[in-house]
């Protein structure tokens, strides 16, 4: 996870097609950027995944809109390093769990928050961020959770005019969106267009890094670095 650390900016994509993939991953690296969600959102998930990850192997692959167990365990196969969820389920993140598989769950209460904690999270996705409050939302949640170590991944609404708001608090881990790589610029295989703008965000994701941001560290259990 030193990757989603260091670059602080994480790709959403939906893929309609498999072939798309790798010049889509070819994509994101010329700009710069070497992390990739793809979304269960097509029923070539997990395919593109597959091929993201054996192409480039050193590229950090993630799955994301992972509604189901079957679906985290499908994410685990096809090589992914990474899940999310939009909203928090419990026999999802135990699913992943179970499997090794990193789990960064939905979250937008303090009631989601606590069950993330519960289950040993160290990650969760703030989501959807603008319409759920955005980085003030994001303020007043880490007045009583900043201290346990969980990082936030706020997604949904973001892009490069405010993505430097979210950055600058220390509880953000990195930003996810999909501005990068929307379904029209992989329509068009537009890839010249998707590298300027990968370029740009991590230029930006670059300049938005706060003081002390590190990964927690500690012993593994279940495929989760463990707070001590």
């Amino acid at each position: 996870m030193q990757l989603i650390f260091n670059k602080r900016l994480i790709s959403v994509a939906v893929l309609d097609q498999q072939a798309d993939a790798i010049p889509l991953a070819q994509a994101l690296l010329d700009g710069g950027l070497d992390v990739i969600e793809v979304t269960f959102r097509t029923a070539e998930a997990a395919h593109c995944i597959s091929a993201i990850h054996e192409a480039f192997p050193a590229m950090l692959v993630g799955a994301g809109t992972v509604l189901t167990p079957e679906q985290a365990r499908q994410a685990k196969a096809a090589g992914a390093q990474f899940a999310v969820a939009p909203g928090f389920n419990e026999a999802v993140v135990a699913a992943a769990q179970q499997c090794g598989l990193p789990f960064f769950p939905g979250v937008m209460t303090p009631s989601d928050v606590e069950g993330a904690l519960r289950l040993g999270c160290v990650f969760a996705k703030f989501f959807p961020a603008e319409a759920a409050g955005g980085v003030p939302m994001l303020r007043a949640l880490a007045g009583p959770y900043a201290h346990t170590g969980l990082k936030f991944i706020p997604t949904g609404g973001i892009g490069p005019a405010n993505l430097a708001g979210y950055l600058a608090l220390p509880i953000v881990a990195a930003v996810g969106g999909s501005w990068m790589c929307e379904r029209k610029l992989l329509q068009d295989k537009d890839w010249c267009k998707i590298s300027a703008l990968t370029a740009e965000a991590v230029q930006l994701a670059g300049q938005g890094n706060p003081p002390g941001l590190e990964p927690q560290t500690g012993a593994v259990r279940h495929g989760w670095p463990r707070r001590e």
